[in-house]
């Protein structure tokens, strides 16, 4: 029996479409066939299947244990729970592989699967198999077996283990030291009622804080805001609680618990690479010469502190899969994105758990002994855009790119390549890149003063006036469509 995907939805590190019109419950089925006749083929059958808040995710659940079950896998369901907690499973259980369902950050009737075998990321040439295994029809015919167990305490237990002030750590009668005028850390945390409430609001009851819980109830429609730290907005809630109940910061996750968003003690955002500052420092203390990882959205304060502080600097492309392969390949014990995924390979697994993240942020920030504030307030002034996205059709998105990348070399100008065009020179960089999960192009510019922004915003706007894309609103402004490219 064979059977077609849509193309759209096999993506460059996880399966994602919107349902009844790209993913179907039919799709669940033929993904769970595929990936199961790609593991009997390299003698492995054990699979680990977890599941977002979302209405569609259940029969997607079952339709793919199924399928998984039709070819031969023995399948565990450990049920209803955050992307990193489904990581945990295969580890914890000793499984060969595991799929999450999940359309993380996207919209209410988008989802998908996130797939991983257990020492390496599933992606790339690999998920276009699954696609060539299903239109083949090429499926492996077994009787395997579905069982369910529930490990949502024993994850919260090992993200608490060895933090400083978790309720059964040696560590706790030491914190009075660190914290002489109160008692307690003050958290606000913000679920968005995406798929790490519970994990969430038992992490925050299994340490010596005090906690201000929002949006804990598990709810794919989304009431309150959309869950997605990488948007200011969506923040608002959190800044406001922060604030309101005087708290030393507060920590935000996105639909499936492996993004963070950090608000420091006056509700002011921490950004992923400026987090990834604070994560370097003390891992590089541990780690003397690491490789520490970012993407190419990244700042290049984060790099110059890496290097600062003993470590070696490597940017790579966007995509948690491209980064957890890079962190094998080069034992690097710490990774980290601009959208907020952060992978601690240093006394973890090396995927990214945004719960995790936050515990080991709540441990800097004590034995610092300064707020988060002042931590922030350290590190270099830039000025900078946010991630600007701009639409762009999937057919189109890649050669745009291309083309960009040829004007430049015919325009002498020196750029990074490795994920889309990060060009620079000493007074800042502006990059473009092409999604790989969404139709967009996204773009991003950083400088060393308001006016050298303006100039790099500028020479941004001409390029995408010049491939002849419609400027977003944040580049109107700018642009006169010279037919000199510039940096700034």
């Amino acid at each position: 029996m064979s059977y077609q995907f849509h193309p759209s939805i096999l993506r460059a590190y996880d399966i994602r479409g919107i349902i009844n019109e790209t993913l179907s419950a039919k799709d669940a089925y033929f993904v769970g066939r595929a990936f199961a006749t790609i593991l009997h083929r390299d003698n492995k059958s054990k699979v680990a299947v977890g599941y977002d808040g979302r209405a569609s995710s259940i029969e997607l659940k079952n339709q793919l244990s199924q399928g998984l079950k039709d070819s031969g896998c023995e399948v565990m369901e450990i049920g209803l729970g955050p992307t990193p907690m489904l990581y945990f499973a295969v580890h914890f259980l000793n499984y060969d592989a595991g799929i999450m369902i999940t359309g993380s950050h996207n919209p209410v009737n988008h989802n998908g699967f996130k797939i991983t075998m257990k020492d390496s990321p599933f992606f790339g040439d690999q998920i276009t198999k699954l696609g060539e295994i299903a239109k083949k029809g090429d499926f492996i015919e077994g009787n395997g077996k579905i069982r369910h167990t529930n490990i949502l305490d024993q994850y919260v237990h090992r993200i608490t283990e060895g933090c400083s002030i978790a309720k059964n750590s040696e560590l706790l009668d030491e914190i009075d030291e660190f914290l002489p005028e109160r008692d307690q850390l003050k958290v606000a945390w913000d679920a968005g009622n995406g798929a790490t409430g519970e994990a969430m609001k038992k992490l925050a009851h299994s340490i010596k804080t005090k906690d201000y819980l929002l949006f804990e109830k598990i709810d794919g429609s989304f009431p309150n805001h959309h869950p997605d730290p990488s948007v200011e907005e969506n923040l608002e809630d959190l800044k406001r609680t922060v604030l309101e109940h005087d708290c030393d910061l507060g920590i935000a996750f996105d639909g499936d618990g492996d993004r963070i968003g950090v608000i420091d003690d006056k509700g002011e955002i921490l950004w992923p690479d400026q987090l990834m500052t604070i994560f370097a420092k003390a891992v590089l203390k541990e780690n003397p010469g690491a490789t520490i990882i970012s993407d190419v959205k990244a700042s290049e304060v984060l790099f110059d502190k890496i290097r600062e502080n003993g470590g070696v600097p490597l940017m790579y492309k966007t995509g948690h899969s491209f980064i957890k392969a890079k962190m094998k390949e080069v034992k690097s014990p710490l990774a980290g994105e601009m959208s907020g995924h952060i992978f601690f390979a240093d006394k973890y697994y090396g995927y990214d758990d945004a719960l995790y993240a936050a515990v080991r942020l709540i441990d800097i920030l004590i034995s610092s002994g300064k707020s988060l504030s002042q931590i922030k307030a350290a590190l270099p002034k830039t000025y900078s855009t946010p991630e600007i996205r701009i639409e762009c059709p999937d057919d189109k998105k890649f050669q745009i790119i291309k083309n960009i990348q040829e004007q430049l070399h015919q325009a002498k100008v020196k750029f990074n390549d490795i994920d889309g065009v990060r060009a620079s020179d000493e007074n800042g960089w502006w990059l473009i890149r092409a999604s790989n999960t969404q139709a967009v192009l996204v773009a991003r510019c950083e400088a060393k003063s308001e006016n050298k922004l303006k100039n790099l915003k500028n020479s941004l706007a001409e390029i995408l006036l010049e491939n002849d894309i419609k400027l977003p609103k944040e580049l109107e402004q700018f642009g006169n469509k010279s037919n000199k490219v510039a940096i700034g």
